[in-house]
């Protein structure tokens, strides 16, 4: 087995993406670039002449469109050679593995992707700065030297260390120990965190450090919407008496539910609505879960003329600093960690919303906030990334908005929203107790997105897209596509563990919840409105007068096609599950 490099390039006719850079540094750079060629360089290791001959035209080129050629001129050439930093995920490479894996299951080998650009003689060394300082975005990417055929990494891997003298630290030295380590809480955190440790009588390693600065972040407690008000005044404005109204309201609310012992906070503003609502029976069709990261409610949903429980969850994601500092990346997660969420709730995501906020598009790049990638930039690779991840799960996105407002130079908005369903009859929901096997499934990534959740709650400065390049984690759809799929298939999404099983049959004989319910506990399918008006489920309404596709039979996959085989006086063998649901003690 041998090491090879190819370049692979389009023909001339079509070479749409690099006249496109071409016209794109023209205009943001004011430079007269005449001609531009791109070229896609891939590393090969463990090959054998044989499997390239086989994998060239059929996993890193196409015949009609591409040449794939061993060795590429350099010689006085003004080139610019970019490749991922080490650790991060690339997915072109990752799928181009996959592919040549197609072509020889035994295959083991290792390939690493990287981008030749090749400019005409015209262009000058301080021209050349100027594009590698915008083409190159120092988060995710560097400059590739192409006299190296390797495919080690470079990143020096160091013992985790105890964190001596930590024990020790006065008032006066916490805040510089925050900034030393790039922490995200302030002075006060690592004032109960060196408590901590004194109380136990050590000092911390990184790693523990870490983990708290991770979870105490306000990514991950939300540390800016619980802080406590301690006065509120609203101020002079054409809405100041609806602000004045809502707060009084909500006021009136605390009261009612008997929360005036508990801080007035942004967060107490935000859930006191549902509060309110379940107390006075008004959510009963919520499901309360603890396994459940996305919000789910029981719906019935017409299937061929038959009402069946469904849950219809929906969840919406906000990837703000990703987005500001790798466009691409950012945004593609945004829609990928959305997904996320319902499909843990065992439910298929089939459509999706995206809100954007950002500045200037049209600014001229020169005039560019220092340390800030220009808007244009931000908007065009956030919007191909998240189309990109779209794409491969196969998710459409039917409402896109972005909003253009100077205010979000400072911090670029980037929301997205998904909606997923699942039958009720074909979801377990428990609480993990001692002894259960975990299971983890999904594709492996770098050391991309260590850090992303500390990152977003920090205040970042000049330096930021220097230092944040660990924080943005790149996604793998085609994985998260499988798991989907995976999910919807009932026999998986009914799984326990035989030991667990046997114990829940013996305690649900004693509730009677997997016995036979007798006529009158039975649930029968309630019908909304008549004929044509019934709702029509997940994929929509159906026109008057069409048949109606039955949603069972569209939404799993595998051996399960549904059907009219099922019983029809309830909803199976857990026609009692909404009670249940019902019946449970709301959390505090």
């Amino acid at each position: 087995m041998e090491n090879y490099r190819i370049f692979v390039e389009k023909h001339p006719r079509f070479r749409v993406e690099a006249d496109s850079l071409r016209r794109e540094l023209n205009t943001n750079l004011n430079l007269d670039i005449r001609s531009l060629r791109l070229l896609n360089v891939y590393d090969l290791f463990g090959f054998s002449r044989e499997l390239l001959e086989k994998s060239r035209y059929s996993v890193f080129g196409e015949v009609v469109t591409d040449s794939v050629t061993d060795s590429c001129d350099l010689a006085g050439r003004k080139y610019i050679a970019v490749e991922y930093l080490p650790g991060q995920f690339d997915q072109r490479a990752a799928s181009a593995v996959d592919c040549v894996r197609l072509i020889d299951p035994s295959a083991q080998v290792r390939i690493r992707s990287s981008k030749l650009l090749l400019f005409d003689d015209a262009v000058s060394d301080e021209d050349l700065a100027r594009i590698r300082h915008y083409y190159i975005n120092a988060v995710e990417s560097c400059e590739k030297n192409l006299d190296v055929l390797t495919d080690m990494e470079q990143a020096e891997v160091k013992p985790v260390a105890v964190l001596e003298g930590f024990t020790k630290m006065t008032d006066a030295e916490l805040e510089p120990c925050c900034k030393r380590y790039g922490l995200a809480m302030n002075a006060d955190d690592l004032r109960e965190v060196v408590k901590y440790f004194r109380a136990e009588g050590r000092d911390p390693y990184e790693t523990e450090l870490r983990i708290l600065d991770t979870y105490w972040s306000d990514h991950c407690r939300h540390t800016t919407f619980t802080t406590e008000l301690e006065g509120i005044t609203v101020e002079e404005s054409f809405v100041k008496d609806e602000i004045e109204d809502s707060l009084a309201l909500y006021l009136r609310i605390r009261r009612e539910l008997g929360r005036e012992h508990k801080s007035i906070c942004l967060m107490d503003m935000a859930t006191i609505g549902a509060r309110y609502l379940r107390k006075k029976g008004l959510l009963d069709d919520l499901e309360v879960s603890d396994e459940n990261n996305a919000c789910s409610v029981y719906v019935d949903v017409d299937v061929d003329g038959a009402t069946e429980k469904w849950l219809l969850q929906f969840k919406n994601e906000t990837h703000n600093h990703p987005t500001e500092i790798e466009p691409f990346g950012g945004a593609s997660t945004c829609l990928g960690g959305a997904i996320r969420d319902p499909l843990s709730g065992r439910s298929y995501v089939y459509q999706a919303m995206r809100v954007t906020g950002a500045g200037n598009i049209y600014q001229k790049v020169s005039d560019t906030l220092e340390g800030k990638l220009p808007q244009s930039v931000i908007s065009k690779k956030a919007a191909a990334g998240y189309s990109s991840y779209g794409n491969q799960i196969g998710l459409a996105t039917t409402h896109v908005r972005e909003i253009y407002h100077d205010d979000y130079v400072a911090k670029r908005l980037e929301v997205g929203a998904v909606v997923g369903a699942v039958k009720a009859e074909n979801v377990r929901r428990e609480k993990p107790v001692p002894g259960d096997k975990i299971v983890m499934l999904g594709g492996r990534t770098g050391r991309d997105g260590i850090g992303g959740a500390t990152g977003s709650s920090k205040e970042h400065n000049t330096k930021s897209l220097e230092t944040c390049g660990s924080e943005v984690q790149k996604g793998n759809a085609p994985e998260e596509r499988k798991l989907e799929r995976l999910f919807r298939r009932p026999e998986v999404t009914r799984l326990r563990c035989r030991r667990r099983q046997r114990r829940h049959r013996r305690a649900g004989r004693r509730a009677g919840y997997l016995s036979r319910p007798r006529e009158d506990q039975v649930q029968r399918p309630e019908f909304h409105g008549t004929g044509d008006q019934r709702v029509a489920g997940a994929h929509g309404r159906s026109r008057r007068g069409e048949r109606r596709r039955p949603v069972h039979g569209i939404l799993p996959r595998g051996e399960y096609r549904g059907g009219r085989g099922g019983r029809r006086d309830g909803y199976g063998p857990y026609a009692d599950v909404q009670q249940r649901a019902q019946s449970r003690r709301p959390r505090a």
